[in-house]
């Protein structure tokens, strides 16, 4: 199996993309022609430059309005052909796409078409040139794939074949199951988009809102099991029309296209036993048992205000470092790791981003699998010098250039607590958090999708749909990524703008990613109890919203009247309750939560959402709090 992505799906110049392209490891590229009209370059030159690269140019597109052209306009049709065959020759391209005809001159019939693609492969196979015909989901006469196989049936020549587009497909909800009739050597190539599902335009849809296979909701797994039963083990292409994508990272991009495409084709290959798809043997996604520790990075002055913190939330100081500077904080199943080294990773997180989450620990069935797979999917790994008594855990990099490091029970990683600490006795001042439940990772908006794929394709996770957050200074778009057990959570919070909680946290931290942690408890009520007894300070929610509360939901005034009084937000669904209370935030918008989940509860309480971000814009850096 190849792999290959359109320039279209890249921002810069051809040269830009090229050398993204080459870096994240494709075999090649779909040139959109837009791309080298605009480059100043000859096609001999465009052509040698793809070669220099190692890539090699597995398709040029796009030649529209050919078939069905009646009179003097079939005529144009083909002289126009033979001047793109022409510039083929010289850009050392030998698939050209034809797109089904959108003209109001074309016209209908799978026989006449057919006859002119015939004629077109006669031209074509003179040059040493194939022709793959595509139906575009808004084409006149054309726009379903099993009419352009039957024009390509009926075209009967060799150097005429079919291309298959899962947008094309999917969008206009065509079962993708009919492709398993299909001969494989008649389909010439195969692109993949994605997109999230949305009742609008076809063509617009196309246009501006493509993303990855796994970024969007459309059944593109299904497509290309359909199509790997076929026997087809060509190349594979993205073919990415989407705003955000053409001003974002051209490598970052780039990644995530080829990320997509390893993970889906691994996927298919283990869903679908007819498959002939090749690929290097990589391990399957690993479930996440849950977090193992998180790792703030700080200094000496900080970590005294940390430590209140830390000491008021009920934790209690459990451990040093063997030959660190680095304290082990705990309560319940909560590992929290408190590192104020003056050299290394974790103080570099640290001169960059002021106090933050610069680490977590991810407990896995098997580290060395998750670190192969991360490793076949293009992940940057991590690596640091050991100090005395550390043990070498296992690590990628995350967002924002922090690091997940990953802990399982098949060595002596599982008593990293026991080998790299000396345990201190101490006064138990629990407050009832019994493990994490979520973690909150704050980003650009236009960063979502790639640490979604991240997260979905190295981890045995699933994505939510996607909600809105309403802040008073803007939106900010929230999704969670889970475990299929929930004992892994992490949500994914995009900003629009720096006016926002998210926002103004990630500017003022220049890019800090964890925003929150959220702590779970088996009762709220006695936790905030304890909280208070501990004189730790919770954020003070407005009371119109506890009289909203009881309105809205009619709950019974004694449970309104409990809520107020320890400041917890609540929600309700269908299948449990969810109560929710808050940390005062800290420096520009870092926060704790604790919660409790009865029932099969599932969300996040993003009801509460403007009611919490409202209550801490007002409470923003008070008197005597550490700055983060």
């Amino acid at each position: 199996m190849k792999t290959s992505i359109a320039t279209v799906s890249l921002s810069g110049d051809l040269s830009d993309k090229l050398q993204a392209i080459a870096a994240a490891g494709f075999d090649g590229i779909e040139i959109f022609e837009t791309d080298f009209v605009a480059f100043d370059a000859s096609p001999r030159e465009v052509g040698a430059m793809v070669r220099d690269h190692g890539l090699e140019i597995s398709l040029f597109q796009p030649f529209r309005d050919f078939e069905g052209m009646p009179g003097e306009a079939r005529a144009r049709a083909f002289e126009r052909a033979e001047r793109k065959f022409d510039l083929m020759g010289e850009l050392g391209a030998n698939l050209v796409l034809v797109c089904s005809n959108v003209s109001p001159e074309a016209l209908g019939g799978i026989d006449r078409a057919a006859a002119d693609f015939r004629e077109l492969g006669e031209r074509a196979a003179a040059r040493g040139i194939r022709v793959g015909y595509e139906a575009l989901a808004w084409g006149r006469h054309v726009n379903d794939h099993r009419d352009a196989w039957e024009v390509v049936r009926r075209a009967d020549h060799a150097n005429v074949g079919l291309i298959l587009d899962s947008f094309h497909t999917l969008a206009r909800k065509i079962d993708p199951e009919t492709i398993r009739r299909i001969p494989a050597d008649r389909i010439f190539f195969v692109q993949l988009a994605d997109a999230p599902r949305i009742d609008m335009d076809l063509l617009y849809w196309s246009r501006h809102f493509r993303n990855m296979p796994g970024q969007g909701d459309l059944d593109v797994t299904g497509f290309m099991r359909a199509v790997a039963a076929t026997g087809y083990d060509g190349t594979l292409s993205l073919e990415i029309f989407n705003d955000q994508f053409r001003g974002a990272s051209t490598r970052s991009i780039a990644v995530d296209g080829r990320r997509s495409l390893i993970a889906l084709a691994d996927r298919v290959r283990r869903e679908e036993p007819a498959s002939a798809l090749s690929l290097p043997e990589m391990p399957d996604r690993v479930p996440v048992q849950g977090v193992e520790f998180v790792e703030f990075a700080t200094e000496a002055a900080e970590a005294e205000g940390l430590a209140r913190m830390l000491s008021g939330l009920g934790f209690r100081r459990s451990g040093r470092h063997v030959s660190k500077s680095v304290e082990l904080w705990t309560q319940g199943a909560i590992h929290l790791v408190v590192n104020t080294e003056t050299e290394g990773f974790a103080h570099a997180s640290y001169v960059l981003h002021g106090t933050n989450v610069c680490d977590m620990g991810l407990r896995v069935e098997d580290a060395g699998a998750v670190l192969e797979r991360a490793r076949a999917l293009g992940a940057d790994m991590f690596e640091q010098p050991l100090a005395p008594g550390q043990l070498a855990i296992p690590a990628i990099r995350g967002l924002s250039g922090s690091v997940l490091h990953f802990i399982d029970e098949r060595s002596d990683l599982s008593r990293v607590w026991e080998i790299e600490f000396e345990r201190e006795a101490g006064e138990d001042r629990g407050v009832g958090l019994v493990e994490i439940d979520h973690v909150a990772q704050s980003m650009r908006y236009e960063e979502m999708l790639t640490w979604l794929l991240f997260y979905t394709t190295i981890f045995e996770t699933a994505k939510t749909p996607m909600v809105d957050v309403v802040d008073p200074a803007g939106l900010v778009r929230s999704q969670a990524i889970e475990s299929p057990d929930g004992a892994f959570r992490v949500t994914l919070n995009g900003a629009e703008n720096a006016r926002t909680l998210a926002g103004h946290f990630l500017a003022e931290s220049f890019g800090s990613s964890v925003q929150h942690i959220a702590f779970r408890t088996d009762d709220i009520f006695a936790t905030a109890e304890a909280l208070a007894a501990n004189g730790f300070e919770t954020l003070e929610i407005s009371p119109n919203y506890y009289a909203d509360l009881g309105a809205r939901l009619g709950l019974a005034p004694e449970l309104v009247a409990r809520l107020k009084a320890a400041h917890i937000l609540y929600d309700r669904d269908e299948a449990g309750e969810y109560f929710q209370l808050y940390s005062r935030t800290w420096g520009e918008g870092f926060f704790f939560e604790i919660l409790e989940r009865r029932g099969g509860y599932k969300g996040y309480g993003a009801v509460n959402a403007p009611f919490r971000i409202a209550a801490q814009k007002r409470g923003m850096r008070p008197a005597g709090m550490p700055k983060v």
